[in-house]
Parts: structure tokens; sequence; C-alpha cells
């Protein structure tokens, strides 16, 4: 199956929203051709705006543009719009409420061999944590497409997070994204495995092989961090009892983080969490980091074949 990186879909999805809306307006920092945004310059530059690498006057820009009555998507590499600019995503577009969309590619380790200074695996956990923002993190080019028009149709702030390397797909064109709301992609009894962004496709194969040795998996898409589907999570822990989240990110305050928030609070179930141990990343392939760090098909079989274990040993007291 051909494979489409979420950043070539936010390209062509900002020009087409930029031929039905005049209000739409781009930002980028010096970095338009890889993050695709050199397409919406091309056919509006007057309504493009490259700040160069000065990502707090990006922030800050953007944040003027929205109280003109714009609405700006302002792109960068994710270690930028969420390290870099921390201050002024927070102060000067969350805090005041404002319609600035954050689309920033270069996220996670599949960055690839620009190497550990430039993979964002803490950038979910740094967005989550503000006050009404809304984290999304899409799992292929249909979904891409279709968050992209629900922020720019949505008031206040966005942060969505864009891949470079391509993942396959997994939604047609009868999907329908809705905010805050999981997709349910597969069901089984015996665990479940929640995952986002490049990890929804490898969970969905591993639950074939899973099923092929007897084991059945429910699999769904929590594309949605934030405002995050406590139904559908919860949902999942009654029906299966064993949970494993699967993302391209930080263990630590990610999803693995928010899905294990919500199962404290009203459902506690064993919980295995894959993601990037505590530690920073390095040069290579996206391919040989994914394996390196065990983001893989083989890495959630194995977490699911753990919690099961962990499961069999205790008891739950039905509510």
């Amino acid at each position: 199956m051909k494979k489409i990186a979420t950043r070539d879909v936010y390209g062509r999805t900002l020009v087409e929203l930029g031929r039905e809306n005049q209000d739409i307006v781009v930002l980028d920092a010096d970095l338009a051709k890889s993050t695709k945004t050199i397409e919406f310059g091309k056919e509006f530059p007057h309504r493009f705006f490259d700040m160069g690498i000065a990502e707090q006057n990006l922030m800050g820009t953007a944040a003027g543009l929205a109280v003109a009555g714009k609405i700006p998507f302002v792109s960068t590499f994710a270690i930028f719009a969420t390290g870099r600019a921390f201050e002024q995503v927070r102060n000067t577009v969350v805090y005041p409420g404002l319609s600035v969309k954050i689309a920033a590619t270069h996220a996670g380790i599949t960055v690839g061999e620009d190497g550990g200074s430039h993979q964002s695996i803490e950038d979910i956990a740094l967005m989550r944590v503000l006050p009404g923002m809304r984290v999304v993190v899409p799992a292929d080019a249909e979904e891409t497409a279709q968050a992209i028009r629900t922020a720019a149709a949505s008031p206040g702030p966005f942060y969505i997070r864009l891949g470079r390397a391509g993942v396959p797909q997994i939604y047609d064109s009868s999907y329908r994204f809705e905010l805050g709301k999981a997709s349910v992609l597969r069901q089984g009894e015996d665990a479940a495995v929640l995952a986002c962004g490049v990890l929804v496709a490898p969970a969905l194969q591993a639950a074939e092989i899973l099923f092929n040795q007897g084991v059945r998996v429910t699999v769904i898409n929590i594309s949605t961090i934030k405002p995050l589907d406590v139904k559908a999570v919860v949902e999942a822990a009654r029906q299966t009892r064993a949970m494993v989240t699967a993302e391209e990110h930080s263990v630590i305050g990610g999803l693995g983080s928010a899905v294990a928030e919500v199962l404290g609070e009203h459902y506690p179930v064993p919980l295995e969490r894959l993601g990037v141990a505590d530690t920073f990343g390095e040069s290579g392939s996206p391919e040989e980091l994914l394996e390196k760090y065990g983001l893989t098909v083989a890495g959630i079989i194995a977490k699911v074949e753990r919690v099961i274990a962990r499961k069999k040993t205790m008891f739950f007291k039905q509510s």
C-alpha cells in the first residue's frame, strides 16, 4: 500500500482552504519546503508570511493576525513550535484563547537522520498541559485532511502533530473525523491497544497476528489526545481489563499518561505503555529508529502479551 506523509496532505489541504476562505493565512519559520506550506505561498503570496528563524515572533505575529479576525495556520518543526516558542504559545496564543492553528511537522523519531536534537518526543506533553489547547495526532492522510479542516472551522487554539515519513492509508473518504472522539478500528475481548499517529497501522497489524494466535484485541485510534475520549477509554477498559498504549512520543506525558490518568480515576486495570523510554533519539533512518526503540508490530505484541499475563494474575471487582 502506498504511504503518504501527513505533512504532504497538510500542504494540499491548506491550498484548498485558501481557495475557500479568504481569512486563512499561513506563517512559517524558514521551513516552507519541508512543512509543505510553500504550496500555499505559491498560490496566495499575499497571505503567506515567512517569519524567518524566529519562532517566538512567529507565534506572536500569528496571535496578532487572529486578533484581527484572520485564521492563521502556523508551521515549523515540532521541536521549535513547542520548545523554542513555548512561552509565546502559552501566554500569547493559548492564555487569551486565540484561534491560532499550530500544525507542526517533523514530529517524533521518524524525523530520522536529523537526530535527537530535532526529534521532538516531548511536544504532546508540552501542548497537552496547556488549558484549552486541543491536541490532535492524525493517523493517516484522510484523517489529516479532515483534522485540518476541523481546526480551521473551530474557534480557539489547536496543536496538530504531523510527520515527515509516509504512513499507510487506514481510512477512506467515508470516514468522519470528530474532535474528541476515538475511532474503534477492531473489536476484541482479551486486550485493547490505544494508538495514535504512526503506530495505528502497526497496532492493526499486531492485532491481526494475535488473532491468528487466538488472541482477540480491540484497536482504537486516539487521534484526539486532548480532549481525550474518556468514555471510549473506560468502555475499552471494562470490556478487556487489559490496556496497551502505543505512541511515537515519550512514555512520559503523552497518550500513555493521558490514558493512565483516566484509568486511575475511573476504572483501574493493568496498563502497558509503549513509547520512547526516558531517553533522547539519535540519528538513523525512520525504520531503524522505530526498531531500536521498539515501536514496532513486535513491540506492540510483546506489550499485549505482557498485559494479558498481568490481567490473569489479578482480580477485579465489578463496578
